[in-house]
């Protein structure tokens, strides 16, 4: 059942009906985000690492972290993190190793195999960019709107966590 649909529209005030509309189009978008990577993915011939893995990848860019700092910027929970790092290390896209500070953690980075995932997300993010403004579907001003108001709705979420108890 999708947000939409959960709450009868003609007994619900207009900014519910909005709300529920704005929660389901988010869910709609990462699914849809992640179906582009998948598409890529194809496209390029990489049969061995899915669109969630993919991510992870892009995201960790240069830098070192541990499977708990991922988790803990909770752009992954939806996914079992450890498996997928776990994966993309089998298949080469990750180095690891004990944490020399706490031994019971395990520190990631990419690979160089890894490094070119990211820049072929890299390079299809800029061409989807590009794709939008110079297609005038968006303007750059308006994509920075859009921005500016999920940033408040992210915040105003994190706040409703924070401040439950």
């Amino acid at each position: 059942m999708n947000m939409q649909t959960a709450v009868n529209e003609q007994d619900t005030p207009d900014n519910l009906s909005t709300y529920l509309d704005t929660l389901g189009r988010l869910e709609r978008l990462h699914r849809l985000l992640l179906d582009v990577v998948k598409d890529e993915f194809e496209r390029l011939g990489l049969i061995d690492i899915n669109s969630v893995q993919g991510l992870l990848l892009f995201n960790i860019g240069e830098q070192e972290v541990t499977a708990g700092e991922l988790k803990s910027r909770g752009y992954y929970q939806g996914s079992n993190v450890s498996y997928n790092l776990k994966k993309l290390v089998e298949s080469g896209y990750m180095h690891h190793e004990k944490c020399a500070v706490d031994r019971r953690s395990v520190r990631v980075r990419l690979t160089e195999k890894g490094r070119k995932i990211r820049e072929a997300l890299s390079e299809m993010f800029a061409r989807q960019a590009d794709g939008l403004v110079s297609g005038s579907t968006l303007t750059e001003d308006s994509l920075s709107v859009v921005n500016i108001h999920l940033r408040v709705v992210e915040r105003y979420w994190a706040d409703q966590i924070r401040y439950i108890y």
